[in-house]
């Protein structure tokens, strides 16, 4: 009976409550992009802004729902880019990054000014190493998703040395998706040892999670430099 009452409970609090999609605090944003050698580092946190117009559309953009041993591939990644700015209460974050690289292409190809898209991605490369990004929305990821967000965001601009970037090497699409398979699945390991422990984040846990992003944002810089518009 108790078991059947919080299965209950739990359904009707997921149902009735709005799915969190916050990320990291904007100046931890702005660290990231300003680490991985952004020139539009201070265009990193508008996707955040742009929720508060377009609510769910952009909102969903920022996470993926998975469940406690989801596997999680570069083909799921690939397959989330169609649901780019659609409403979908499980969340595309692997696909946005996937779809916001194409935009800045395309739009690059136009010889127009591409560089809001490039900041969409600055941004949800970064929600890509926010651990609770990648978990159901349960009560712990409610009680405890905006501590996790804050971290270590006040200060951050005063301790970038504390983000190290790693070499990661992009040269096509699928490599892009199988590294950002590879964040997210650190990140959903980390997400669920946070909740089996029932804490929030470490000031050391929160900065190799940061690394993670910038490196891979750093890589992404360098992937769309190489490409020429004939090759696009």
């Amino acid at each position: 009976m108790k078991q059947a009452l919080f299965s209950l409970f739990a359904f009707a609090f997921l149902f009735y409550y709005p799915v969190p999609s916050e990320g990291w605090f904007d100046e931890t944003h702005v660290a990231i992009a300003k680490v991985a050698g952004y020139s539009k580092w201070f265009n990193a946190v508008g996707p955040d802004m742009i929720k508060e117009k377009m609510g769910d559309r952009e909102g969903h953009n920022h996470f993926v729902n998975n469940f406690r041993g989801k596997e999680i591939t570069s083909e799921m990644v690939l397959a989330q880019a169609e649901k780019y700015n659609k409403i979908d209460r499980h969340g595309h974050l692997y696909g946005a990054i996937i779809a916001s690289v194409r935009d800045y292409l395309k739009k690059r190809e136009t010889g127009k000014n591409a560089e809001y898209h490039m900041a969409f991605c600055a941004h949800y490369v970064g929600d890509l190493s926010q651990p609770v990004h990648h978990i159901e929305h349960n009560l712990f990821n409610y009680t405890y998703h905006k501590d996790i967000d804050g971290t270590v965001d006040e200060g951050i601009l005063g301790n970038l040395d504390k983000i190290k970037i790693y070499p990661i090497r992009i040269t096509s699409e699928e490599e892009l998706a199988k590294e950002i398979a590879r964040i997210a699945i650190l990140s959903m390991a980390l997400g669920y040892k946070l909740e089996d422990e029932y804490r929030v984040l470490t000031k050391e846990e929160a900065y190799q999670q940061l690394s993670h992003s910038a490196s891979l944002f750093k890589a992404i810089l360098a992937y769309v430099a190489g490409i020429t518009r004939a090759e696009y």
